[in-house]
């Protein structure tokens, strides 16, 4: 009996050792910048691209050409509720980070102290992002305004917060591969890299299983919102039959060919969308029509639940 237990003892510390080895962060190697200067200027589009003023201005706050970061907005989830940091050029932000803190945070998922960031933070979208063009954001965030905003703790419960089992959901779902594939043209090509990874369509619009992972076989087809009210409609060609123009005018203006508006998170989209040149524009619009139709339970444009009412 003593030999048993000391037997299982022995297995349990291994498989431990073994769950804390796999789960461990994987940031980018510390050489991983040399030779990449970053460019704000080039970083200011990218940066609308990336949507990161959507999520990380102030509550109420409109976005301007030069938003304060200040965190503060609060996503509802299955899991708990995330609050957007302060990443702002500040103290309190994110002032202190070297290049390599900002780029290993967007392209990894690590934080400056070795811990995993929740894939609330679409960490798992900019992973395809080329390091240069990440670098420019970073740039670019360290002209704006700072702002002095304690940033505020998740309200996540247990067992979610342990920051260390993420490493576990990254080993299940994280993915730094391209969803399209095939012989795309170089227009298609561009598109797929600004709604794959800058713009992190996929991350509203793709369902996700139980586990928060999302599932590429149904790739833009329509998801639940992650607070529970209502959908995020299908933009495969399924549900999205605009034509070419009619998506680049909606990403220029935010009328639909129903003369409709968009309003609620997809205006923020558009206010991102609207600031890109317009072959970036056309090059989305290009790589939409390239997607697999794909049927979904998520109502489509123009029946209730259209991007103009999300």
């Amino acid at each position: 009996m003593r030999r048993a237990l000391l037997s299982l003892g022995l297995l349990a510390l291994v498989g431990a050792g073994a769950a804390w080895a796999l789960t461990a962060p994987d940031p980018l190697p510390s050489d991983a910048l040399d030779g990449i200067m970053g460019d704000a200027i080039r970083g200011a589009t990218l940066f609308s691209a990336a949507g990161c003023a959507s999520c990380h201005v102030a509550p109420d706050s409109e976005q301007t050409e030069a938003p304060v970061l200040a965190g503060g907005q609060r996503f509802l989830t299955q899991f708990g509720t995330f609050v957007a940091p302060n990443i702002s050029p500040s103290p309190q932000g994110v002032g202190d980070w070297t290049d390599y803190d900002l780029v290993n945070a967007m392209a990894r998922g690590v934080s400056p102290e070795g811990e995993h960031y929740y894939p609330a933070f679409p960490w798992n979208a900019y992973n395809k992002a080329s390091l240069q063009d990440l670098t420019d954001i970073a740039a670019y965030i360290r002209t704006l305004p700072p702002s002095e905003v304690e940033s505020q703790p998740h309200e996540v419960p247990f067992p979610f917060n342990i920051r260390r089992s993420l490493g576990g959901w990254k080993l299940l779902f994280e993915s730094r591969d391209w969803v399209l594939t095939g012989d795309l043209t170089d227009q298609q090509e561009r598109g797929r890299y600004l709604v794959e990874s800058l713009a992190h369509c996929g991350e509203c619009h793709t369902p996700r299983n139980a586990l928060g992972g999302l599932r590429t076989g149904s790739w833009l087809a329509g998801a639940r919102d992650p607070a529970g009210d209502g959908f995020n409609p299908n933009i495969t060609p399924a549900g999205l039959q605009w034509s070419e123009g009619e998506i680049i005018a909606m990403l220029q203006s935010g009328f639909t060919p129903e003369y409709d508006v968009v309003g609620g998170e997809m205006a923020e989209v558009v206010t991102n969308t609207s600031r890109l040149p317009p072959e970036d524009q056309a090059a989305i619009a290009a790589y939409l029509k390239a997607v697999p139709p794909v049927e979904s339970d998520a109502p489509e444009p123009g029946t209730g639940d259209s991007p103009a009412e999300e």
